[in-house]
Order: C-alpha cells, then structure tokens, then sequence
C-alpha cells in the first residue's frame, strides 16, 4: 500500500421528484443547496448538489431527479445506507424534528455508537451519528442551527457481491485501515475526520437494482489532478479498468467497477464548486457547463422549477 485516500469525496444517488428531494435535504435535513445543474449526459434533468455552507469535499451528496423513473432496488453493488456526522449531543434535536415531519425512524447502535436510522422520501436508507471530529457546518435554514447542522458524511454501508474483495480493496489499494468487525460488518478507516468510515456488510442481500432510491455510485478523495493520475496508475496494477479522466467542471473524475460490483470514481478536490458562483450565491441560478450554455432557454423551459423553502 502506497496510498491512502482522505474518505469520501461525494455520493451520488438517483431520486425522483426534484421539489420533494429539496424539500427534504435542505428543509427537513437543512443542507445547503450548492449547485443547480444539469446532467451531462442527459441535460434535460437536473444534477443537484448538497453540502455544508462552504460545499467542502466530504459533505457533498449529489442526485439526479428523475420525477418519472422507475423504482429501484437496494442490494449488492451498491451503497446501501448513507451516514451523516452530527455534533455531539445533537441526536435528541434530529429525532424530535423527523418525528415532526414525521418520518419513521429507528435507533440502532453498532462499534459503540447509536444511530438514527431512516429513508428518504424516495427510498434513501440514511442515518444520523454524533461525532466530535469534523468542523462545524455554519450554514442555517429554519429550526436547523450551526450547533446541530449535519457536518457531513460519517461514512457510508457498502453492500457488495465479493465482501472479500470489497474489503481487501478497500485495504489495500485505497490505503483504509481495518479498524474492527461486528456482528456482520466490518469497518475500515479513511484519514479524514469526515467521510472517514466505512463499514462492509459481509453477506449478500440480493442484487441491487439501479432506480429512484438507489446510490449510483460514491468517489473518493484525491488531492489533485496528479494525485488523481497516480491512484489510476494504482488500481489498474490492481488489475481494473479505469475510464479515461472525465470532466465535470467541479472536479475531476476517473471510474471503476470493483470485484463486489460497486462502482467507484475518484474525484479531485479542486477547482471546487465557487468556480461558478461567488460563495454568497452557491446554489442559486443554474450552471451550465459550456457544451451547453446555448441550449439555456429550451433547457430551462423543460427542466421543473425548484425552490429551497424554510420547511419550518
């Protein structure tokens, strides 16, 4: 092992009504709307990114809207749940404000810690743990403060069809530390203080299905362009097929499908999302990547129109 990744660079998922999808991560969750774009293969739907206020990697989930598209399927090759690092002694404030917009919830408890455990509106598995590591997201909306806003990922629960190769991957190219394992998971640690855990579901659930409520996929951190070129270079001597580097205004990003059928990106943390937009405006108007900035009046007519609302 020769390199360690940071964690988590986002987490993209696909969803279905674009409003309930706002309504639901920045109302009732009250993460920061960053970007309003468009998909780049299918710009007739938007791609819609959320973080904290500064839009930081590790904090950046990321849907494709799809209000018409099928359901999908939760299951192997797939991130099945989503977590979210709260700051301490949040937990009570997060389970009084699902029970108000009432969204059914579980307490669990796993490696020492308790969390709440939930889906979103379009089938989502999430879930909420207090963490003292990470910076505070000082972005506000509503009854959602700086002292109990979601900092960003805890982590995240891969379900994979070769729980052997999952893990032995994540160890030994991507540089996470095997840390424990529990009951039927095994959890492995990344270098940041967010984004950083990451736990193995060691038997199968069934084929997952890609849908509305299903991950797509989840990137990893890298430093830079060239850091990004060496993690090619590393997972190809693994022996997998890395696309070519694909653009994505945001960031730069390389794709791979591992053993267990997860796909897999590594992301740059630059040029980052203000490149756009002026920090105060993250989120506002939409952004179009050049290709199709001529198509904006017909893109605009076609695409719904969406709104951040105080939910409270």
């Amino acid at each position: 092992m020769s390199k360690q990744t940071m964690g988590i660079h986002h987490i993209t998922a696909i969803v279905g009504d674009p409003q309930e999808n706002v309504d639901f991560y920045a109302g009732v969750l009250g993460l920061r709307l960053v970007k309003k774009t468009v998909n780049f293969d299918d710009p007739n739907t938007y791609h819609l990114y959320f973080g904290d206020e500064t839009a930081k990697p590790g904090t950046i989930i990321t849907f494709f809207p799809w209000g018409n598209a099928y359901k999908g399927k939760i299951g192997d090759g797939q991130v099945g749940v989503t977590s979210y690092a709260v700051p301490s002694g949040a937990l009570v404030f997060w389970q009084k404000r699902l029970e108000k917009f009432k969204v059914p919830f579980l307490i669990e408890t796993r490696f020492g810690e308790q969390y709440i455990s939930f889906d979103d509106p379009h089938g989502l598995h999430l879930e909420l743990v207090e963490r003292q590591d990470g910076e505070p997201n000082t972005w506000e909306i509503g009854e959602v403060t700086k002292d109990v806003a979601i900092k960003g990922f805890g982590g995240a629960t891969l379900y994979t069809a070769n729980a052997e190769k999952t893990a032995e991957l994540l160890e030994t190219v991507m540089g996470l530390e095997k840390i424990g394992e529990e009951d039927d998971l095994m959890r492995f640690r990344a270098a940041s203080d967010l984004g950083n855990l990451i736990d193995v579901k060691l038997s199968r659930v069934g084929t997952g299905q890609m849908g509305v409520g299903t991950v797509h996929h989840i990137a990893w951190r890298a430093q830079d362009d060239a850091d990004q070129l060496e993690w090619k270079e590393q997972v190809e001597a693994y022996g997998l097929g890395v696309t070519p580097v694909q653009d994505r205004n945001y960031f730069n990003a390389i794709y791979f499908r591992e053993y267990g059928d997860l796909l897999f990106e590594i992301a740059t943390d630059p040029p980052g999302f203000a490149i756009d937009e002026s920090p105060e405006a993250l989120g506002e108007a939409l952004m179009l990547p050049e290709q199709y900035e001529s198509q904006r009046k017909n893109l605009q007519r076609n695409l719904p129109p969406i709104q951040v609302k105080n939910v409270d």
